[in-house]
Order: C-alpha cells, then structure tokens, then sequence
C-alpha cells in the first residue's frame, strides 16, 4: 500500500550519524512533529540536532489526511465540562495560531497549500454540534451551523470552521527541513545522561526532545498507560466531486474527506491495533453508492496515538526529567499540534512564557475509565501466552493478515514480517525464526 503523497515525489536524503558530536539540543523523531520543532529551535539561535530512525516524513506524516484545522471532533465543549472555560480558550487559541503559522512557513514551500473550509457533520442528531457552536461563539470563534454538504448524504447538520486549510504533508516537510542538521537512519537505541546512542555514534545535548510519534522512554511518563493507538484506512479516487472544504463525520468509526488536486480521500476506520485488521469495504461501498464514476488510484493505512482527554502531551517528559520533552498524542489532528508544540518547546527550552502551555501539560492528571481500559487491554494481552512478543513490553503479538504484519493490540507496535519494526513504541525487531508466516 502507498499513500498519494510518495507517488511522484523525491524524497532529500541526509547520511546517517556515524560519530559522537554535542549540540544544545536534540530533536529524536523526524516526522512534521519532529521538523517543524527543530526548525523553531534552530531559528531562536540554537545548535540543533534531529536523528530520523528511517527517513524524515516516511513514518505517520506519510499517511495523514493533511488537514489544517482547530477543529478536532467535538472537543471544546468536552474541555469547558471537564477543565472550564480557560482551558478551552487556550486549546482554541493555540491551534488558530498554529493554523497561521502553517500559513506563514508555507508561502515560502511550493506545498500546494489552500485555505478550506473544515466541516464536522452528524447522520442523526445535531444537538450537540449545535452545542459545540455555542461553545465557540461564547469564546470568540465564529463557527455556524449548516445543513448543506456537497455529497448526496443524510446528514442533521454540521459544524462549519472558516479559514482553516489544507496541503501536500511531504512538500510542506520537506520544505520546512531544508537547512537542517539531520541524520536519517539512525535509531537512538537509549538515552543515558543527556546522551542519546545510535548504532554508529551519539550526540550529547543539553535538552532532548522526543518526537517519536509514541515515545519510547518507558521508564518515565507513563506514556504506555496514557495513550492508545488506532488505525484509519484511505482511499484516493479519480472521478470525484469537488468538495470546496473538509470534512469529518462525527462518529467512532465515520468517513473524512479531503480533495488533492484531481483526487478525492476518503478514510474511515478507527480500530484498535491487533484486535481488527484493515477494512476497506465500507469504504467500497459508500463509494458504489455516492460516486459510483470513481476510480481507485490508491490507498493505505495510517495510525494515531489518543490520549485518555483528548489533548496531546507537549511539555517536559516527566517531572523527574526537566531537560527532556515530548510532543505525542495528536488524536488524528497532527498538523497544528505538531506546530503548536514547536511553538510551546521552544518556549519552553529558552526560557520563555508560553501562554497555553498548561493545557498540554503531559503530567496533568489522568482520567480514570479510560486509563482503566487501556490497563484492562494491556494486562490481557500481556497474559496470552502464544508467540511471537513484542519487543516493546511483551505483549502477544496478533498476525494481520491485510497488511502482513505482526501489531500489538497493547500499544500499536507493528513488525514486518521479517520481524523488523514498523511503528513505534517498539525500537527492537522481533525473532520469528522458526516461525512460519500465518
């Protein structure tokens, strides 16, 4: 499977790390995350380093959607019921913020960046999108109710974000890269004493940032207790309507739809790694029904990590370790968190005010039911006595027969299978000598 953002692009090439080098800080991770916080950082002056396990952009960034919007599920009202109306403020600025700030980077990128639109529709009631626009009008944001969509489908309405956008993910990465010091294919297999190792050499710093989609540092933080992994599939057609905006339905397991150019994505999902393996036939057949003139150009898989409120973690990795920061779970809507947190981070590391960085606090009290949940699957997996296990915490390893790959239905690690890591948190490949394939 390939995504529509690798067909007929040249990705840059950086050599690998292959000595021991210093910087003041060190980026881990080199997806949009990881990019645009070493961009940050290196123009507020400061020497910055970023390892790539693989190459920049080849990991989640290659399969997002590329939506540029504040608008993340039905989210402000949950924030105002559950931290009050502050945090919502804070949560709402950050993101328009960052949606300018894509804006800015991308005027000088040739992204093929366009201001849409983002439309969030419900199939059978609109009480609480009408809800969710009370929310924002009484912060400021003039979101308003519509009952029009451009594809022929039943909705009760839906909320309308004016002014957010959409763009070409690898274009507007690779742009935002250039001039960059970076070293691709290089794993850092630990970090001891504020140095990070690789297989061929190290780089010391005095601040480490862990951009690594799922951070691997288990030790610290929690982040296998806080967090959960699921998958969406997408699929890009030819002979499709041209939408004019964004859109996502409010559902567990609803459509999403954006148009590139001559193409339309479509994506639907939301499973549990390792508990349900790729399905694109609801996705067949939306299409046979509403677009029966489109043609398949391609489609793929692409992964998430949720937080147990819904709001990433951006800030200093554990209260234990105040020179090293994350920036993980953004719940389906990486590209303005990924620039908030470049801009939160380099507050942060120069000593500087970040007015909403208490929203993103990653050591903020966890909700219990969601906590409990993600323990309860953890603990059953990690009592299936059946082989292969996974590298990251030994949990039982499921065969997706779709993909061919080994997932972990604990925290979303996937294996090829020859055994070598796919997804994170896992850093280790697995040993399935001996062992034929399912």
């Amino acid at each position: 499977m390939e995504s529509l953002w690798t067909r007929d692009i040249k990705a840059p090439e950086y050599p690998s790390l292959s000595e021991n080098m210093t910087a003041d800080v060190l980026v881990i991770g080199g997806g949009m995350a990881g990019v645009l916080i070493a961009r940050e950082l290196q123009n507020a002056g400061l020497d910055t380093a970023l390892l790539e396990a693989n190459a920049i952009g080849s990991g989640v960034t290659s399969g997002t959607t590329a939506v540029v919007s504040a608008q993340h599920s039905i989210l402000y009202s949950e924030l105002i019921s559950k931290f009050g109306s502050d945090a919502a403020r804070c949560y709402l600025e950050a993101n328009l913020q960052a949606v300018r700030d894509i804006a800015g980077t991308a005027e000088g990128i040739d992204c093929d960046f366009e201001y849409r639109p983002s439309f969030m529709y419900s199939k059978n009631s609109a009480e609480k999108l009408k809800k969710e626009i009370e929310t924002l009008n009484s912060l400021g944001f003039p979101a308003y109710f519509t009952t029009e969509f451009p594809l022929d489908i039943r909705a009760a309405g839906g909320v309308v974000f004016p002014d957010m956008a959409q763009f070409h993910p690898l274009k507007f990465l690779y742009g935002a890269a250039k001039d960059l010091k970076i070293y691709e294919h290089s794993a850092v297999r630990k970090i001891k004493d504020m140095t990070a190792y690789t297989d061929e050499g190290s780089v010391r710093a005095k601040h480490i940032v862990v951009a690594t989609h799922f951070p691997f540092i288990d030790r610290r933080g929690l982040y296998f207790m806080k967090m959960h992994q699921t998958r969406e599939s997408v699929v890009a057609v030819e002979n499709a309507p041209e939408l004019g905006l964004t859109a996502v339905e409010n559902s567990e397991k609803g459509f999403f739809f954006r148009n590139y150019k001559n193409y339309l994505l479509i994506g639907c999902g939301n499973h549990i790694p390792g508990k349900e393996n790729e399905d694109f036939s609801n996705i067949a057949l939306f299409l046979k029904k509403h677009i029966p003139s489109a043609r398949e150009v391609c489609r793929w898989v692409n992964q998430d990590c949720v937080t147990l409120d819904g709001v990433p973690y951006i800030g200093r990795y554990s209260p234990a370790t105040p020179d090293i920061y994350v920036a993980t779970g953004f719940n389906a809507w990486g590209m303005t968190t990924s620039m908030a947190a470049s801009k939160l981070l380099t507050a942060l590391i120069t000593g500087q005010k970040y007015e909403y960085e208490k929203v993103f606090l990653p050591s903020r009290p966890m909700e219990l039911p969601p906590l409990i949940s993600n323990a309860a699957r953890s603990t059953v997996n990690l009592l299936t006595p059946t082989l292969p296990r996974c590298s990251h915490l030994g949990c039982a390893l499921k065969y997706n027969s779709s993909a061919h790959t080994w997932d972990c239905p604990c925290h979303g690690s996937s294996f090829d299978q020859h055994g070598n890591v796919i997804s994170s948190p896992a850093t280790k490949p697995i040993n399935l000598h001996n062992r034929p394939t399912p």
